[in-house]
């Protein structure tokens, strides 16, 4: 039997992780690591994902508030 608390996400049958962009519906192929320095520790990560097109808006929203630590390539 599922976990009903797991959400419509969960399990085997579940799509491709999707890109972080708001409306954004396409597979994600970048895993953008970054962290709040005010709220979490150094080693703390936390992900955001992009398809190529928003990997370099995400970016930018993140690093002029200085959260973004390293962009990656994003293995589903």
């Amino acid at each position: 039997m599922s976990d009903p608390a797991a959400g419509p996400e969960a399990g085997p049958e579940a799509g491709p992780d999707l890109c972080s962009a708001k409306g954004c519906h396409a597979p994600a192929v970048w895993a953008l690591q970054w962290n709040n320095p005010k709220l979490h520790t150094p080693e703390r990560r936390k992900t955001w994902l992009a398809c190529e097109e928003h990997r370099s808006s995400l970016s930018d929203f993140l690093g002029a508030r200085g959260f973004l630590r390293d962009v990656v390539s994003h293995q589903a």
